[in-house]
């Protein structure tokens, strides 16, 4: 997709949703002796995360896995639509759009692996980060030129943002 087909595809966005392991993280999970898990997240993307919000844009996650580490994370960041421990990323982001009144045409999805895919194939504009399975990146419109866990979210809330200001929103 190039350069203007993306701003045009990403100005009118009412809701970007995001996988976590491998897209807020780079994808790897620590787990102590103790059995206490915890993930490593950017606070470039936290930043990302806050002006999409403030522009009036709705953020969501929504993860296979339970993670406290994330709903803490998410919660520091005003994220309040957290949908974890699903087994149907569809079904969850379904249900999302209908309370929120928000066609798929309005939303972007960004994923990294397999079970991403057919929530990329549903939404206005599927992205990829750059570590993602090439699977993903092929189906994607855009992939982007950071890795999960390494500033992909931020870059993903910059390009949004750049869009709605070039269209005046």
């Amino acid at each position: 997709m190039s350069t203007s087909t993306l701003q045009i595809s990403l100005r009118d966005v009412r809701l970007v949703a995001f996988d976590v392991d491998g897209v807020f993280t780079d994808g790897r999970i620590y787990v102590s002796d103790d059995g206490i898990e915890s993930k490593a997240f950017c606070t470039q993307d936290g930043f990302g995360i806050r002006r999409l919000l403030e522009a009036g844009v709705e953020v969501a996650v929504i993860s296979g896995r339970q993670s406290v580490a994330v709903e803490r994370r998410m919660s520091e960041l005003g994220v309040v639509h957290v949908i974890l421990g699903c087994a149907s990323k569809i079904a969850a982001f379904d249900k999302l759009t209908a309370t929120l009144g928000i066609a798929d045409s309005e939303c972007v999805y960004v994923g990294d692996d397999i079970p991403d895919m057919p929530l990329l194939g549903k939404v206005g504009c599927a992205i990829a980060v750059a570590n993602a399975v090439s699977g993903v990146r092929e189906q994607c419109d855009y992939t982007t030129v950071a890795d999960g866990g390494f500033g992909a979210v931020r870059e993903v809330c910059d390009l949004v943002l750049a869009a709605r200001d070039k269209a005046g929103r």
